[in-house]
């Protein structure tokens, strides 16, 4: 019986997805790289490869339910369970003519922001769970940000995108509610400002650095945490 843990993060092919593929197979779990373009996730795959890290790539597209229904099927067909799942996969939404400022807020970028950060979440959280509960100690990962937190109130005005992580939280914390008495453990992470396409590249900490909390929480002993909202130096309010 093959004892190899496998795990999948969305988005995975660039950035902070990348960096947490990278360090999940460097700690010796074979790692799926969800992505839509199919050279952008094939580039991934061979890159880690070449690390010597054991990925293979699934196509992708969580808005999409008939792809993230093949996603399932294929990883049932790869490796028929799953211990990991990191969703990552996010989009920020565009900004300009105060597309998301809350006075003049462009309910279609609300929509299409919630149709990636929220509804894919749970498109791929549920299409992943009979795979899930065949592991032995399941982890998922839901990728937050300190600009969901209501205490907080972090970053700037993004009346799509900050209120997409909010809800995120807290489907986060109903997936947990759900998940008491089982294996399952789920938590969501804020990796801090990253430099990546995602923030264009400006001021920020590497992916490796934002990738941290999300390895830590996949790693999870089974009496670890549950339903929590973590950074780096711990428990973060909501």
């Amino acid at each position: 019986m093959n004892e190899t843990r496998t795990a999948l993060v969305t988005g995975a092919n660039k950035g902070i997805g990348f960096a947490i593929a990278r360090g999940l197979g460097t700690a010796g779990l074979r790692v799926g790289i969800g992505a839509r373009d199919e050279e952008k996730r094939e580039a991934a795959v061979a890159s880690l490869r070449e690390e010597g890290l054991d990925a293979f790539g699934v196509a992708l597209d969580v808005t999409s339910s008939e792809s993230v229904d093949a996603a399932a099927d294929a990883l049932e067909k790869e490796a028929g369970t799953l211990d990991v799942l990191v969703n990552n996969a996010g989009i920020a939404g565009r900004t300009d003519g105060g597309a998301q400022d809350p006075t003049t807020l462009d309910l279609d970028v609300l929509r299409t922001v919630l149709e990636t950060n929220v509804y894919g979440v749970v498109r791929v959280t549920n299409a992943m769970l009979p795979l899930l509960r065949r592991s032995a100690s399941p982890r998922i990962v839901n990728m937050s940000s300190s600009m969901g937190s209501l205490t907080l109130q972090a970053g700037p005005r993004m009346a799509a995108y900050a209120p997409s992580k909010t809800m995120l939280n807290s489907i986060t914390a109903q997936y947990a509610r759900s998940f008491a008495g089982t294996p399952v453990i789920i938590n969501a992470v804020s990796p801090g400002l990253v430099s990546t396409d995602f923030t264009g590249n400006g001021e920020g900490r590497t992916p490796e650095a934002g990738a941290a909390v999300a390895l830590r929480l996949a790693a999870l002993p089974d009496d670890g945490p549950r339903g929590g909202f973590y950074d780096d130096d711990g428990e973060i309010p909501w």
